[in-house]
């Protein structure tokens, strides 16, 4: 059985959980210090709140998470998948964008295996996709994901997820894409501000850490 009000937004299938809790990454030598010692803040921000190790690719390594600072936005491909992968950061000033302390942890958490929150299978409960207001194109940044592919870890859906858009997410119009259900949950969404308590249970939920660290 599923609790009440829980949410699903993390691979269910453990075959893209990296192993031994170890993720292997490589910063492209082209981004320069002060960038790269952000994303280094970042990967350290996870490992404190997990009992994920985070190690540097060595030039043998067969599979890694790929950093890039290419035009096209922040994105990364989700989950554990065997080979070299892309996480990208749009060059922007520190603190700006794709440069967000807790954008790169967004992206980062994308990596392990972590959906966004509105792609929850519950979240039509919670959550109202404004479809008109999407930009043309860019749809498929709210699809909506089955029971059988995501697993909640009994949590429930959590508009201060970092994993969360905001309101006006892919926005066309300057109108909102996602009304929070809730009163007074419109100015949670989207916030980029730290991992949520429940961002964290579900982490460590996911790769079986033996604590959570405080």
């Amino acid at each position: 059985m599923v609790p009440s009000g829980s949410s699903r937004n993390i691979w269910r299938n453990e075959t893209y959980r990296w192993p031994n809790r170890i993720i292997y990454y490589h910063i492209n030598s082209y981004i320069d210090e002060e960038h790269r010692n952000h994303i280094v803040s970042a990967i350290q921000k996870i490992e404190s709140i997990s009992c994920l190790t985070f190690k540097e690719a060595t030039t043998d390594q067969k599979y890694y998470v790929n950093v890039t600072s290419e035009e096209g936005g922040c994105y990364s491909y989700i989950g554990y998948l065997n080979r070299v992968q892309q996480l990208n950061l749009q060059n922007n000033e520190i603190g700006v964008g794709c440069f967000r302390l807790y954008t790169i942890v967004h992206e980062f958490l994308h990596a392990l295996g972590f959906f966004h929150q509105q792609s929850a299978a519950d979240r039509d409960d919670y959550v109202q996709i404004v479809e008109e207001n999407i930009t043309e194109g860019m749809e498929f940044n709210f699809d909506k994901y089955t029971e059988e592919t995501v697993n909640d870890f009994g949590e429930k859906y959590d508009y201060g997820s970092v994993m969360h858009y905001g309101p006006y997410a892919f926005s066309k119009n300057g109108e909102r894409t996602i009304v929070a259900l809730e009163e007074g949950k419109e100015d949670v969404i989207g916030q980029r501000l730290e991992l949520s308590e429940t961002d964290i249970r579900k982490l460590n939920a996911m790769y079986k850490c033996p604590t959570v660290k405080e």
